[in-house]
């Protein structure tokens, strides 16, 4: 075996000593000593620095999460695309003379046209907190349209009429059954609760029943959700402010829920309620067709999350999409299927950049719309204050 003097490696450090080398070995340094592309233009991995005095600075924490790295850097890119959806304008798009109608070349009518958003979410989201976040968004029409399902429309009106609470997750089932008590995670709802959902919905059927034979059509399950949010007449509803701003709120699995057992029950009490489908899914999916702009918020998976980007499919996909669940991709289902499957579909456009946040959407929800919506909503609030203090300064020195 020959004794050589190293030569310096041309993919990696040098090596002064003399070795003995044979090919395995040089391959070996060789794999190890891989030169490394130049990557100094990316973003380097810093998370919030906290201050030794001073407090804690919870915007500039929220904005380390881009640079922090896993599901907080997905958090940051879905503050960005969320951020994206709220300030586009069709003003911000060159005149397509195929397409634009004559109204549509003046700009201040361009600069009012926004991006139309797209919110769906899973009835457990409405069982919890999170409720109040999706209230904020409806109450200010920050969304456009709504796809949950039967659960998430019944849990609102229920929280009208009694308290959901705070269990834990651990409690055996028999127990909580012979108590009459429902559990969803770790929250309970006492099942007297739907009592009085019964209660309060099965007059409003029986109306909707008369109206029905009085206007010669059937209902649609949007119609329904809207008559209810009008009947609740309680400003902590979702429904109530969907219904006050005339926001479509579709729920293609209506019957799938409490709901669908009032009207199981109703049906033998008072036969004759019809609920359209074809009606609704004329609705949504022309929701999608004639949009200038799609942005998509699903909150889980399921139904709520196909129903919108299939409508989106008939524009040839959704300009900007933010998926936030916990389900994975391994097994095929539509729930834990990433972005990229959906461009496959065609249900998300091709040069879009959809972000997915693997997370709970009860942790990270709240804090999206601190970081977008909620944020555009309290600088315009202050921008307008400031507007009118400047104009009655202004009228006091005259």
């Amino acid at each position: 075996m020959a004794t050589n003097t190293a030569t310096p490696s041309t993919t990696g450090p040098t090596t002064t000593a003399t070795t003995t080398t044979t090919p395995q070995l040089t391959n070996a340094i060789n794999a190890v000593h891989v030169k490394s592309v130049d990557i100094s233009t990316s973003s380097p991995v810093r998370g919030y620095n906290y201050k030794e005095e001073g407090g804690i600075d919870y915007e500039e924490l929220l904005k380390s999460y881009m640079t922090t790295g896993f599901q907080a850097t997905s958090f940051g890119q879905a503050v960005d695309e969320i951020n994206r959806m709220i300030k586009w304008r069709l003003s911000d798009e060159p005149i397509n003379p195929d397409v634009d109608t004559d109204d549509l070349l003046d700009p201040s009518v361009r600069q009012n046209i926004k991006c139309k958003i797209f919110l769906g979410y899973t009835s457990n989201l409405v069982s919890s907190g999170v409720r109040e976040t999706i209230k904020f968004l409806v109450k200010n029409k920050m969304v456009d349209v709504i796809v949950t399902t039967a659960g998430g429309i019944e849990e609102d009106f229920i929280k009208c009429l009694a308290n959901t609470y705070v269990g834990d997750f651990h409690i055996p089932g028999p127990q909580l059954r012979l108590q009459g008590l429902n559990r969803i995670g770790n929250l309970i709802i006492p099942n007297d609760n739907y009592c009085k959902f019964e209660d309060w919905v099965m007059p409003i059927l029986d109306k909707m029943v008369s109206e029905q034979k009085t206007r010669e059509t059937p209902w649609t399950p949007s119609e329904l959700i809207d008559r209810l949010g009008q009947e609740i007449n309680n400003e902590d509803s979702i429904y109530y402010w969907a219904h006050k701003n005339k926001i479509p709120v579709f729920s293609p699995a209506i019957t799938d829920g409490s709901l669908g057992d009032m009207i199981y029950f109703h049906s033998y009490q008072n036969p004759g309620l019809v609920l359209d489908l074809v009606g609704d899914i004329r609705k949504i999916n022309n929701q999608a067709v004639y949009a200038k702009h799609t942005g998509m918020i699903i909150l889980g998976g399921g139904i709520i999350k196909h129903h919108i980007c299939n409508a989106n499919l008939f524009r040839n996909g959704a300009d900007y999409s933010v998926y936030v669940n916990t389900a994975q991709e391994f097994d095929g289902s539509d729930s834990g299927a990433r972005p990229d499957e959906a461009i496959s579909w065609g249900k998300i456009k091709i040069h879009a950049k959809p972000v997915k946040v693997y997370s709970d959407a009860t942790l990270v929800f709240p804090l999206l719309v601190a970081q977008t919506f909620a944020k555009h909503y309290y600088e315009q609030q202050a921008a307008e204050k400031n507007k009118s203090s400047s104009s009655s300064a202004a009228e006091v020195k005259k």
